[in-house]
């Protein structure tokens, strides 16, 4: 694990502030994601919110994003 994984792992979510999609509607099986320094996020599944969230760099949420928008995953 690199210094910029362990400073993301290290970082105390309690007091995160969870959103998820607006197209989500009333459901709750939503992936809920929360805004982290430095443009970092986490990433947690509202049908289980105490398991421990994903966490991915400001480079990291660019490139999966990028794919996504573009149809590749």
């Amino acid at each position: 694990m690199n210094n910029a994984q362990a400073t993301l792992r290290a970082l105390d979510l309690s007091t995160a502030l969870w959103r998820k999609s607006s197209a989500s509607a009333a459901e709750n099986d939503c992936v809920e994601v929360a805004d982290l320094a430095h443009g970092a996020v986490a990433i947690r599944d509202s049908k289980d919110p105490h398991r421990t969230p994903l966490r991915f760099s400001a480079t990291e949420w660019a490139a999966f994003r990028q794919s996504v928008i573009s149809g590749e995953l």
